[in-house]
């Protein structure tokens, strides 16, 4: 069976992106705080954001090769979104920190099912038509936005122990909104391709996903701790809910022109230029909290530390992985930068918290960059044309 050609469902895609990126804005600012409600230390908090993580290491390989060699990759999205709803309900009835680790490891391991295949199903979607990608996947960073502000002033006027209630809420209407999606989108990739073996030998290959690993073992602390960092310099629930937003408004704003990036700079120019990006927005999280107005600047720099980085490290991946192996190759991305690397910032920040000072949850980031700059600059060749 080839790959479908029928037009994209364009608002069907685009509401998964909508209510999945919406559920992480309910999760990753905010499971820090109600971590730190149940009176566990940094270290137990960073242990368990590093859980969610480190599952994404081995749980979209794992989905990835049942979807490439089934072709269902919807029906594995949609058992995902099921299975991790009903995973994180356990949490509606005990919260101790040995079940927590169960809870979160179950459920993490079937949520992350979810976007990898879902990534594959959208670029099957639309073929040769990549530059939709952005337009179809902002729908997603404006589901962030309006969860996390709107999250910021609840947990000002209502405990953080709602959180489990909010978080599976939203589960669910993930779950609900990958049902309207056909199985056929998905498409089953017959395509002649060279061996796997042969792409992951590739010295640009190797360097990229090495970049994309140092690239998000630096976000590790932000998406673990700096909730609790901002509030530790007296700024309120809302208002770094507003800050959160920021960043991703600018994200949204980043997407909606990014065709006009990518017919101007190569994906390798745009991928260095997100890295040093990024190591200038935690120097200045880390040297300068308590000036709001440099917050704003280090938050809006967002849109370039994973707008720019996501678009030009997945069109890399869907260029260097072909045929059958798409859903592989965006195995490998999610498992290795978003897996690996979110685990080991998260588990570095939870250590520097206690033992170096919270600013050096930042610095940390920083040396993250350079290593990750140092692996684009040396192995991801530039385009020839």
């Amino acid at each position: 069976m080839n790959a479908v050609s029928s037009p994209a469902p364009y608002w069907r895609l685009s509401g998964f992106y909508f209510f999945y990126f919406a559920s992480l804005g309910a999760f990753l600012p905010y499971l820090g705080p109600y971590l730190d409600s149940l009176s566990l230390s940094p270290f137990q908090i960073g242990v368990l954001v590093a859980i969610t993580m480190a599952t994404k290491i081995i749980a979209p390989n794992i989905w990835g090769w049942i979807a490439d060699h089934t072709g269902k990759r919807m029906r594995i999205v949609q058992l995902g979104c099921l299975l991790a709803a009903m995973a994180f309900s356990i949490l509606l009835i005990e919260q101790t920190f040995l079940l927590l680790i169960v809870v979160l490891s179950l459920f993490s391991f079937f949520w992350n099912a979810a976007l990898p295949q879902f990534e594959a199903t959208t670029f099957n979607y639309i073929r040769d038509q990549v530059d939709r990608y952005s337009a179809i996947r902002l729908w997603g960073s404006i589901g962030f936005v309006i969860s996390v502000v709107i999250l910021g002033y609840v947990y000002e006027t209502v405990p953080y122990s709602t959180f489990p209630y909010i978080f599976s809420i939203l589960l669910i209407a993930i779950w609900l909104m990958s049902l309207s999606v056909p199985e056929s989108a998905a498409g089953h990739l017959q395509l002649e391709h060279e061996p796997l073996k042969t792409i992951l030998r590739k010295p640009q290959v190797v360097g990229l996903l090495l970049t994309c690993f140092f690239m998000q073992a630096s976000h590790g602390p932000y998406y673990a701790f700096y909730n609790l960092y901002m509030q530790s310099f007296n700024y309120s629930s809302d208002v770094i809910g507003w800050l959160w937003g920021i960043g991703v408004s600018a994200e949204v704003i980043l997407l909606v022109f990014m065709y006009r990036l990518l017919k101007v700079y190569s994906l390798r120019n745009l991928l260095i230029a997100s890295l040093v990006l990024a190591l200038i927005r935690w120097l200045l999280t880390a040297m300068f909290p308590t000036m709001t107005w440099v917050m704003v600047i280090a938050q809006l720099l967002h849109a370039a530390t994973f707008g720019l980085y996501h678009v030009a490290a997945i069109r890399l991946i869907h260029q260097w992985f072909q045929g059958r192996h798409q859903g592989k190759g965006q195995a490998l991305y999610s498992s290795l930068s978003f897996g690996a690397g979110g685990a080991i910032g998260s588990l570095y920040s939870g250590f520097a918290w206690d033992y170096l000072g919270r600013a050096w949850i930042f610095y940390g980031a920083v040396i993250f960059c350079l290593a990750g700059l140092w692996f684009a600059i040396r192995y991801i060749k530039p385009e020839k044309g």
